[in-house]
């Protein structure tokens, strides 16, 4: 998924909104193993089960909510869930600076020779 330039903030707000009240209808009324069809999957794949659904969305949602984490740390220069939080982000002593540095070194380069 991404976002058109004409498609504003509000409209895929209301977007998510409305695919959740979707899903959540769903998962109320539909048993786990009912199997649906996905369309642009590959036909091996393509009849399955609305259970594999939900874990499915649920890995792909931690993927893409850390892809978001590692944009916050960029932005506010903190890595975790608050200054300190050893148990998350590390030692206090460790140099997240020099890290994020050779994270986004490494992000400029692969962008530089992406097809």
């Amino acid at each position: 998924m991404w976002a058109k330039a004409d498609e504003s903030s509000a409209w895929i707000l209301d977007l998510y909104r409305r695919s959740w009240t979707h899903a959540a209808e769903t998962f109320a009324a539909t048993d786990l193993d009912t199997t649906g069809t996905v369309s642009w999957w590959p036909e091996e794949v393509r009849h399955p089960t609305l259970r594999f659904v939900l874990m499915h969305m649920t890995n792909e949602t931690a993927r893409h909510a850390g892809h978001l984490d590692i944009l916050r740390e960029l932005v506010d220069g903190s890595a975790g869930r608050y200054h300190g939080d050893g148990s998350i982000a590390g030692p206090d002593d460790f140099d997240w600076a020099t890290y994020r540095a050779k994270i986004e070194a490494a992000a400029v380069e692969a962008s530089s020779t992406d097809g």
